[in-house]
């Protein structure tokens, strides 16, 4: 069987360094920590952008970052058991928003009498 040129192999096997990411945080007890996501099939990954501007495009001109490099963001993410990272997702799911306590319902029982 013929080996797959990149071109042709929509996640070519040669995993080979991205280069400097822009990755989501969030704030954490020690500082900030990598923000991690589900991909569509619910694998966890870990997330970079190559620009700020795609950063702020997919997931909103508030959401924090740092630059990592590629295997620096491997590293971080490894003892977690995260073993992929999305470069440029292009979609996410909007953040669930929470569900309002429903305010509560006086119920008035009457009783009819027979006579």
């Amino acid at each position: 069987m013929p080996e797959l040129l990149c071109g042709d192999d929509p996640e070519p096997s040669d995993r080979f360094p991205a280069g400097p990411l822009f990755v989501p945080v969030r704030p954490g007890p020690a500082g900030c920590a990598a923000r991690l996501f589900r991909t569509p099939l619910g694998e966890r990954t870990a997330v970079g952008f190559t620009s700020a501007r795609r950063l702020a495009a997919t997931l909103g001109p508030d959401q924090a970052w740092i630059r990592l490099a590629e295997p620096a963001l491997r590293a971080l993410t490894a003892p977690l058991g995260v073993t992929t990272v999305t470069v440029d997702p292009q979609l996410s799911a909007p953040a669930p928003t929470p569900v309002r306590p429903l305010a509560p319902v006086a119920v008035s029982l009457r009783v009819a009498r027979t006579a």
